[in-house]
C-alpha cells in the first residue's frame, strides 16, 4: 500500500489523545446541546480561523437550527508556540451580530486571552447572547477566566495537533488529535 502524506506526518505524533470516533461523539453531544439551548433562535456561528474550521464544519451539521456562519481570524500567537499576550483581529466578521445570538467556535482554549477578548468584542457589538464551544480546553494554562459553554475534551498541557489544530501550519489534516513529539517543535 502506498504511503500517504497523512501517514508520513502522523509519524511526528507521539500519542493519539482523541480518536476520530471520539471527536465525532463530542461533536454530536455538543450539537444536540446547542440545539436544545438555542431552540427557537436564529444562531450566528463564528469560527475562529484557522484551527476551528474542522470542528466547526462538523458541528454545524450536528446543530438543528436556522443559522448563519462567519469567520474571524484572531491571533495571540504569531509564529510562536506560546501566546504573546496581545490579541489582534486579522479578519473581522462580514455580517452584523447586533441583537443576535452568537456561538463562537474555537479549536482549543489555552490561556483564555483570545476568547476573553472576543467575548468583550461581541458584547460591545450588542449581541443578544454569546456562547463558546471548543473541542479542547487546557485549564492548567488559563491566564484569563473565560466561560466556555460547550467543551469536547479537557486535555493536559501537551502540544497537540490534528483535526484543524496546527504546528507551523501543518498537521491540520490529521483525522485525530495527537501529541506532537517534542523533537519536532524544539528544533
Amino acid at each position: 500500500m502506498e504511503k500517504t502524506h497523512v501517514d508520513s506526518i502522523a509519524q511526528d505524533v507521539g500519542e493519539v489523545l482523541i480518536s476520530k470516533e471520539e471527536i465525532q461523539a463530542a461533536v454530536e453531544r455538543i450539537g444536540k446541546q446547542v440545539t436544545e439551548d438555542f431552540k427557537g433562535e436564529h444562531l450566528i456561528v463564528i469560527g475562529i480561523l484557522k484551527g476551528a474550521f474542522a470542528f466547526m464544519a462538523d458541528l454545524i451539521q450536528a446543530i438543528d437550527l436556522p443559522m448563519e456562519i462567519d469567520f474571524m481570524d484572531v491571533s495571540s500567537y504569531g509564529t510562536s508556540t506560546t501566546s504573546s499576550g496581545e490579541v489582534r483581529i486579522l479578519k473581522d466578521l462580514s455580517i452584523t451580530v447586533e441583537g443576535k445570538s452568537v456561538l463562537i467556535v474555537e479549536d482549543i482554549v489555552d490561556t483564555g486571552l483570545t476568547l476573553s477578548y472576543l467575548t468583550k468584542v461581541m458584547e460591545s457589538r450588542g449581541v443578544k447572547k454569546v456562547a463558546i464551544a471548543t473541542l479542547l480546553t487546557k485549564p492548567s494554562r488559563r491566564e484569563r477566566a473565560v466561560d466556555v459553554d460547550y467543551i469536547g475534551y479537557e486535555v493536559e498541557d501537551k502540544f497537540v495537533v490534528g483535526y484543524g489544530i496546527d504546528y507551523a501550519e501543518e498537521y491540520r489534516n490529521l483525522p485525530f488529535v495527537g501529541v506532537l513529539k517534542p523533537e519536532i517543535y524544539e528544533k
